[in-house]
């Protein structure tokens, strides 16, 4: 089969290609349009055959229903025996968007729309290329994801031809879709609403409209034996490349404590921004571990990924399964057939301990120490890592000069800093240089010690500028005054107060990030109380 391909990116929607797809379309033929979601394969709703063309060219299982797509709201009636004051209400508030509910359907929608089902699933694309190719058919279009059966689905053109050039009659490329993964879908035919398939329109957001809304057990697991799926998305294993992938349940360090555990067992890793640094291997990143709405648009793309950098088994983080992370998870687990290393209840935990100079944070890390945590201070690693022939020297005399280092081949490190902290891209510099190599070795030394259950400690002034944050359990700030600080400082270092404001400005950055601390202890002065609050703040 040829497949045609036009480009409809908005707001230039070419009229004339959508008038061709949607001739074809009316003709009975298949054609692969964008949406906000993920790129669907349409079809004539209402037009078995046309329907039967979408389950040849994705190899789609014929018990797994599809979605219709409309473009108006009064299409429900045409679709939906019943038309319930709820489904109105979700429709006026999500619709157009990432939302299908599911109702009662009439005999004039065909039995392989819903697998045999009394039910009909329906939605209203967002995407302007969508919804005037809906209008020009002039019937509602039956529509799943536009990908081989199994595999991850498209979010761009380039994927869709990937997959369907000579299988479908015509490819529209409506650019990269907004959200990434499938729309939300809810049955209303239940009492209380279910939730099927979660998507960026979530379970709360459900809620504040319908009130209750139980949440299907095959949302974050398989579907039972011999149970039919009454969404799309629930039955067979879905979204998945072609490595082999495994979920790491919990945070960042349950992900490098399996790594640690089974060196060799995985080739890849998929992780958000924040884990890359500290990962050991290859990594494909699906968005911000802080930002679920940074993932969904990069899920898919990230499977796909996978394959192009030749990964055969991968790893992957796993995300936060509350509000939009909810979908991302189900999407997640499904690619990797459910598939899990479960967290270790055993391990013991890594803790961070961050605060200004001058509030004490050396005194708690000092008991810390005294009861037998792993304190591990990044300050002696940062000089390990840059001592007489270690690795980042020639590093550092490349970005900064051979005038860095002393006769002997040793760092001069009052050299260093007159170069790097005289100008502020100096000084960016030094910390792109420095830092990851000082993470490493603090990782590797926390993995160690969380792996045989005792408590890691890290003790960092620059915990969050350097990113280590990413990979604690918990975070403990130790604070002050900052005239007891600037107190402390000068008594401290012998400096007058000039020097030390001087010295307690330079930790601006990273004081304003630790406002993030699961944890803040105050010194008042009260040593004793300072430790006992610390060491209770640390157990947490």
């Amino acid at each position: 089969m040829t497949t045609l391909f036009f480009t409809v990116i908005p707001p230039d929607i070419d009229a004339a290609a959508i008038e061709t797809a949607a001739a074809l379309l009316r003709a009975g033929e298949v054609v692969a349009m964008p949406t906000e979601t993920v790129y669907g394969l349409a079809a004539n709703a209402f037009d078995p055959a046309a329907v039967k063309k979408i389950f040849v060219a994705k190899g789609r299982p014929q018990d797994n229903p599809l979605i219709v797509h409309i473009s108006r709201t009064e299409q429900l009636y045409d679709l939906a025996e019943e038309v319930p004051e709820a489904a109105l209400r979700l429709f006026e508030a999500y619709a157009p968007g990432p939302l299908t509910v599911i109702l009662k359907k009439k005999p004039a929608v065909p039995d392989a729309v819903s697998a045999g089902l009394p039910t009909v699933a329906i939605r209203m694309p967002s995407h302007p290329a969508a919804r005037a190719l809906i209008e020009a058919a002039g019937v509602p279009l039956a529509a799943p994801s536009a990908n081989l059966s199994g595999f991850p689905s498209p979010t761009n053109a380039d994927d869709v031809s990937d997959d369907m050039t000579g299988r479908v009659a015509c490819i529209l490329d409506g650019g990269p879709c907004g959200f990434g993964i499938e729309s939300t879908v809810v049955t209303l035919v239940t009492d209380p609403p279910r939730l099927l398939r979660p998507g960026v329109v979530t379970l709360e957001d459900l809620q504040k409209i319908l009130g209750p809304v139980e949440v299907d057990p095959a949302v974050l697991a398989p579907l039972e034996r011999g149970k039919a799926a009454a969404s799309p998305g629930m039955k067979y294993k879905h979204y998945a490349p072609k490595a082999a992938l495994t979920v790491a349940k919990g945070n960042l360090a349950d992900l490098l404590l399996a790594l640690y555990r089974a060196p060799g067992a995985y080739d890849h890793v998929l992780c958000f921004e924040e884990d890359a640094p500290f990962v050991p291997l290859p990594a494909v990143t699906m968005g911000k571990r802080s930002d679920p709405l940074t993932q969904t648009p990069r899920l898919f793309d990230a499977l796909r990924d996978l394959d192009r950098a030749g990964a055969e088994n991968a790893l992957a983080a796993a995300p936060e399964r509350t509000g939009v992370g909810l979908g991302v998870c189900n999407r997640l687990y499904r690619a990797a057939g459910f598939r899990f290393v479960e967290p270790d209840p055993a391990r013991g935990r890594i803790v961070g301990l961050c605060g200004p100079t001058g509030a004490g944070k050396s005194l708690a890390a000092g008991a810390l120490r005294d009861r037998g945590d792993l304190v591990i201070d990044t300050d002696l690693i940062a000089r390990e890592v840059t001592a007489k022939g270690a690795p980042l020297l020639q590093t550092l005399e490349e970005h900064f000069g051979a005038d860095i280092l002393l006769p002997d081949g040793a760092l001069d490190r009052k050299a260093l800093a007159s170069r790097a902290f005289a100008s502020s891209e100096g000084t960016a510099l030094l910390s792109s240089l420095t830092h990851p190599a000082i993470a490493k070795e603090t990782v590797s030394r926390a993995l160690e010690a969380i792996d045989r259950g005792q408590a890691a400690v890290i003790d960092a002034p620059l915990l969050y500028t350097a990113g280590l944050d990413a990979v604690c359990d918990r975070v403990v700030k130790i604070d002050a005054p900052e005239e007891v600080r600037l107190s402390r400082v000068c008594a401290r270092d012998g400096i007058d107060e000039t020097a030390a404001r001087r010295r307690m400005d330079a930790q601006k950055d990273e004081y304003r990030m630790s406002e993030q601390a699961d944890a803040v202890v105050m010194n008042d002065g009260d040593m004793k109380e300072l430790i006992a609050k610390a060491l209770a703040a640390v157990d947490g």
